[in-house]
């Protein structure tokens, strides 16, 4: 987590999930938003160089990916959602790190 968006993090986060998951080219489709960062130089030019396909969200279509909106869902309806911001970075990345944990690790998954 970071306080801005960038084509920058999201290369290094790439990088980093492409060699801890020993990820092969042509095995990876990035789906994501049309936001900026996604499709900056940089991050468009290691998606090429790792051999991964992209795949964008259709405007207007609230349910293009429905692993992201059943992770989203089910964060919606957290108890523990925050309401008001974070504090600062370190509580959000906090909340986060627990969050991510809780949804791996003990949230009873459905039917995807």
């Amino acid at each position: 987590m970071h306080d801005n968006e960038s084509s920058a993090h999201a290369t290094v986060l790439l990088k980093e999930i492409y060699a801890r998951e020993n990820i092969r080219p042509n095995q990876l489709i990035l789906h994501s938003d049309n936001g900026s960062p996604m499709k900056g130089s940089t991050l468009l030019a290691t998606l090429q160089q790792l051999g991964v396909a992209t795949s964008l969200f259709r405007p207007s279509c609230s349910n293009d990916n429905a692993y992201v909106e059943s992770a989203f869902g089910t964060l919606k309806y957290r108890p523990d959602m925050p309401l008001k911001p974070f504090a600062d970075l370190a509580a959000a990345r906090a909340w986060l790190a627990e969050l991510v944990r809780w949804y791996n690790d003990a949230h009873r998954h459905g039917g995807i």
